[in-house]
């Protein structure tokens, strides 16, 4: 998984970086560490059944305050 890139003869360093950066595009090492940071954890059954529950009650408050006539779509 590591990258090794060493530098050739008299590149300079900003050609060196360049090409570290394409080999760590190309490997693809830099996604795959990004979807492992920002992975997202399954909602317990609990935690669904709670938001179900919410959605149901914020749909009836919605359809009550419609036709009150205090909402409109």
């Amino acid at each position: 998984m590591a990258l090794k890139i060493h530098r050739r003869g008299k590149e300079s360093s900003h050609s060196l970086i360049r090409r570290f950066t394409k080999g760590i595009k190309k490997s693809g090492i830099l996604a795959r560490k990004r979807k492992i940071r920002f992975k997202q954890r399954k909602k317990s059954e609990e935690a669904k059944r709670r938001a179900a529950l919410r959605r149901e009650e914020l749909k009836k408050e919605y359809e009550r305050l419609r036709k009150m006539g205090k909402l409109q779509r």
